[in-house]
C-alpha cells in the first residue's frame, strides 16, 4: 500500500522549488549586473586612455612655435649631411625657432623640406617654423656668406673678395697666404699662392678663418692636378701655362689650341718667335692690370719680369687662377700644330698676325688679320681662320 503525502508536506516541497528558482534568477541578475558594470568601467578607462593618447599625439604634432617672420638677425651654419631633426635642433639652439619639433613638422609638410643645402645662412630670431624653413630654401639667405672666385683672377682680387665677404683684414689674409704648411701649399709653388686659388664658390661659415678658406682653394687645385696625373715637379709649369690660357681665351673649347700656341712658341727658339711668348696678358699682370693691351714702351720694358716680349720662356709663375679646363689645356695641349708665329712690326702699326696649321699632308694655309685691341684675341683669330678655311 502506497503511503500518502500530507498536504503540508506537498506545500513545503513546492515552496523549496520556488525558492531555488528565485535564487537562481537572483544569481543570473547579479552576474549580468557585474558584467554590465565591468563593461562600463572598461569603456570609461578605454575612453580616458584614448584621450590621453590623443593629447600626447597633439602635443607631439603641435609643438611649441613662434608666430611671424621673426626679429633681429642671427647667423646659422647648416653642416653637410644634417637631417631635418638636426637642423631643427640647431635652429632652436640659436633662438630661431621655439622648438626643433615645430621645424621638423614644417619640413615634413613641405615637398621641398628635404632639399635644404648645407651652408651659412642669415636668419632672424623668433621665427615661425614655416618662416624659418622658407628662409633656408631661399638662396638669398646665404648670399652674404658665399665667396665666389671667378676663373683667371689674381690673388689680389681673391683677397679683396675675402675682405668683403668674410670681413677679414689684409693682415689676416696675407698671413694665410704666407703660411704654406697651414694651407697645404705644395713646395713646388715656392711659397706663392698665385695660381693655386681654385675658382669656385665657397661657403664662409660663421667661424671660418682666411686660412680655412685658402686651404680649401689650394686643396681643390691639388686635387685637380692629381686627377690629371700631372707630375709634382710640373705643377708650377702647368699652372703657369694654364693661367695664361685662361687670360687669353674666354671659351673652354679653345684651351687646347691656346696651349698648343704656347708650346710651339716656347719650342721655336731658332724660329720666328725666338722662344718669346709675346703675350699681352703676362705683360699686363706684371703691370698690375687685367685685360687690355700694353703700350709699345711697356712691351719693351725689360724691368717687368712678366714681359714675355723681351724675356724668353714662361714668366716667373702663374698670372691668375685657372679653372680645370685650363689645367687640362696646360697639361695636354691640342694635338695639331697650331702656332701664332710672330707679331711682325711695332704694335701701334696694327700689323697682321700669321696663324699656321700644318695638315697631315704637310700643306698649310695662312690667314691674316689686324690685331684688335681687346683681350681674348687668340680665340677671335682662330675663329676667323676657321671661317676663311671653310670658305
Amino acid at each position: 500500500m502506497t503511503p500518502r503525502t500530507s498536504p503540508r508536506a506537498a506545500g513545503s516541497g513546492a515552496w523549496r522549488r520556488s525558492s531555488a528558482v528565485s535564487a537562481k534568477r537572483r544569481r543570473h541578475w547579479l552576474t549580468s549586473l557585474v558584467i554590465v558594470i565591468t563593461l562600463v568601467a572598461v569603456g570609461v578607462l578605454g575612453y580616458k586612455a584614448i584621450g590621453i593618447m590623443r593629447d600626447a599625439s597633439a602635443q607631439a604634432t603641435h609643438a611649441e612655435d613662434y608666430k611671424g617672420e621673426g626679429e633681429g638677425e642671427v647667423t646659422v651654419t647648416i653642416p653637410e649631411g644634417a637631417s631635418g631633426a638636426d637642423i631643427g635642433d640647431i635652429l632652436q639652439s640659436k633662438g630661431v625657432v621655439a622648438s626643433g619639433k615645430a621645424f621638423t613638422n614644417a619640413a615634413k609638410n613641405n615637398p621641398k623640406g628635404n632639399t635644404i643645402q648645407p651652408g651659412t645662412y642669415k636668419l632672424k630670431k623668433k621665427m615661425s617654423a614655416n618662416s624659418a624653413l622658407q628662409a633656408l630654401l631661399d638662396p638669398e639667405s646665404k648670399g652674404d656668406h658665399t665667396l665666389t672666385i671667378p676663373a683667371g683672377v689674381s690673388k689680389q682680387i681673391v683677397k679683396d673678395r675675402l675682405k668683403k665677404v668674410g670681413s677679414f683684414t689684409d693682415e689676416q689674409i696675407e698671413a694665410a697666404y704666407a703660411d704654406s704648411a697651414a694651407i697645404g701649399l705644395p713646395a713646388e709653388a715656392g711659397g706663392n699662392v698665385e695660381g693655386w686659388l681654385a675658382p669656385g664658390t665657397y661657403d664662409v661659415t660663421e667661424n671660418a678663418t682666411p686660412k680655412d678658406l685658402v686651404k680649401k682653394m689650394v686643396s681643390q687645385t691639388v686635387t685637380q692636378l692629381k686627377e690629371l696625373k700631372v707630375p709634382k715637379e710640373d705643377y708650377q709649369k702647368v699652372l703657369t701655362k694654364a693661367s695664361i690660357v685662361e687670360r687669353e681665351v674666354n671659351s673652354e673649347r679653345y684651351y687646347g689650341q691656346a696651349a698648343r700656341v704656347i708650346e710651339n712658341r716656347l719650342s721655336q727658339t731658332d724660329g720666328e718667335t725666338h722662344g718669346l711668348l709675346q703675350m699681352d696678358s703676362t705683360v699686363q699682370y706684371g703691370l698690375g692690370r687685367y685685360g687690355g693691351i700694353p703700350t709699345e714702351a711697356e712691351t719693351q720694358d725689360a724691368n717687368n719680369p712678366y714681359n714675355t716680349y723681351v724675356h724668353k720662356g714662361l714668366p716667373p709663375g702663374p698670372i691668375g687662377s685657372p679653372r680645370r679646363g685650363g689645367h687640362q689645356g696646360g697639361a695636354q695641349p691640342a694635338g695639331r700644330e697650331l702656332a701664332l708665329l710672330r707679331h711682325g712690326e711695332p704694335r701701334d702699326r696694327r700689323d697682321p698676325v700669321r696663324l699656321h696649321q700644318r695638315g697631315a699632308e704637310g700643306q698649310h694655309q695662312e690667314a691674316q688679320r689686324l690685331l684688335q685691341e681687346e683681350p681674348g684675341d687668340l680665340q677671335r683669330r682662330e675663329e676667323e681662320w676657321l671661317s676663311r678655311r671653310r670658305g
